[in-house]
């Protein structure tokens, strides 16, 4: 029997959590609420350490195969990747300001698909900030690549799973594999990105510069060509083939996730061995050890992922999922259309009180204790991943990434009120969360 003292504990202790992950102060790093959150849970006994236990076995996976791809990413910055590839989509935008546009969020959305959302804004945040300054663009002028970039990114992580830990995690608890997920989820999430960047392209389209203001630089030039970018770029004699053959490595370990997947191996282990025949590479073209990875690695995304659902999974064994299920069990198992647009809306609106990560895990673990049928439990987890990537942007404040964003922003100097993120936000979010919520619902019904 949980008393009224642990019930009171660990809802302070996730309170405090989501108020200083929200707030940062000093800019604190997020695995740090985390963490004195976690230990508060475990100190008030909502959370044992047979749980602790079974949370490992649940996470460590997800959590493994989402740091390989991110030590992946670190070995294509180092081998200059990024910068080739945003010099090769400005020389393709031809000087107009509008191909530009389609240009970056292609470069944001490919980006996320072959590594992860948090990733995608780590990586193409600095490069465009860099591209754009060189343009001498205005700050007005920067805003509709960045936020369209950045929004873009972030909520493309909902065609495959493997682009977000928290995804991720909420896979396993489900028991769907990455194959039955993109199978479900790739067509009409993809669909929905494409009304989603129609409706911000609509939106930009007054303020975008029809034509770009090159400085000076030649048409056979390109506006990074006179840039001192982040890292020396080494020195390999045919870059072009070169970048490929990485990307083309990259693309098969990607697809293998999903072939381990279906097969019942562990997508951690694939992951690894990419990441290892990576680093191999590395170091017979650079001559750079791996040992560099402990340093560049930001591990703190284990501690805060752990921490997070020590947390949440105190805040079920205290019953708050039990309440969810009562309220929304019978809405959700009237049919498919239904159970996709509430567990949407209710992701949504948890992600943008208390950010994506808690809301996912609240909202997984509502669905596994109602006891739908299979295919109920599927659609309604998988539009709840949509509430999650896509509907939490509502604000800044929904998901990690959208933080990251605004704090780099910030060291950058390029200014961005709440207001003019919401003027938009509010406009093309609910549309195209709609949308895909819909087709969701129709393309599962249709293929099953």
């Amino acid at each position: 029997m949980i008393g009224s003292a642990t019930i009171t504990l660990t809802i302070a202790a996730f309170v405090m959590t989501v108020i200083l992950i929200l707030w940062r102060p000093k800019d604190m790093n997020e695995a740090i609420p985390a963490t004195g959150g976690a230990i508060l849970v475990l100190l008030s006994g909502s959370v044992s350490f047979a749980d602790l236990l079974q949370i490992t076995d649940t996470i460590s996976d997800a959590a493994i195969t989402i740091m390989a791809t991110i030590v992946m990413a670190i070995v294509l910055e180092s081998f200059g990747f990024f910068q080739w590839a945003a010099e090769g989509l400005m020389a393709r935008a031809k000087g107009s300001g509008i191909r530009l546009f389609w240009y970056v969020n292609l470069l944001c959305f490919l980006m996320t698909l072959f590594f992860n959302n948090d990733g995608s804004i780590m990586i193409t945040t600095p490069i465009l900030l860099i591209v754009l300054e060189n343009l001498g663009l205005k700050n007005h002028q920067k805003i509709p690549y960045l936020l369209s970039g950045a929004l873009i990114a972030t909520a493309s992580s909902a065609p495959i799973g493997v682009s977000n830990i928290v995804n991720l995690i909420a896979l396993k608890m489900v028991g769907m594999d990455l194959y039955m997920h993109t199978l479900m989820m790739f067509i009409p999430s993809t669909l929905g990105l494409i009304v989603f960047l129609l409706l911000l392209f609509l939106c930009f389209y007054r303020i975008l510069p029809k034509k770009l203001p090159l400085n000076g630089i030649g048409p056979r030039k390109h506006p990074l060509n006179n840039v001192k970018l982040p890292k020396t770029l080494p020195a390999i004699k045919d870059r072009t083939k070169f970048m490929r053959n990485i990307l083309l490595f990259v693309f098969m370990v990607r697809i293998s996730l999903f072939i381990a997947s279906y097969y019942g191996i562990p997508v951690s282990i694939v992951a690894v061995l990419g990441s290892t025949v990576l680093l191999a590479w590395r170091w017979l073209y650079l001559k750079i050890s791996p040992v560099d990875m402990v340093k560049k690695t930001p591990w703190h995304i284990l501690v805060f992922a752990f921490g997070m659902y020590v947390i949440i999974f105190g805040l079920n064994n205290i019953g708050l999922t039990h309440i969810l299920v009562s309220a929304f069990k019978p809405l959700v198992s009237g049919d498919l259309l239904n159970g996709s647009l509430l567990m949407g809306a209710l992701v949504t609106l948890l992600s943008t009180l208390v950010n994506n990560h808690p809301a996912l895990m609240i909202g997984t673990l509502t669905l596994t204790g109602m006891e739908l049928d299979p295919l109920t439990l599927k659609v309604t987890y998988l539009a709840s991943v949509v509430g999650s990537d896509l509907g939490a942007l509502l604000l800044p404040i929904g998901t990690l990434a959208s933080l990251i964003w605004l704090h780099i922003l910030k060291q950058h100097k390029v200014k961005m009120s709440w207001k003019d993120y919401c003027k938009v936000t509010f406009i093309t979010i609910p549309p195209a969360l709609i949308f895909t919520l819909i087709c969701l619902a129709f393309w599962v019904y249709w293929i099953y």
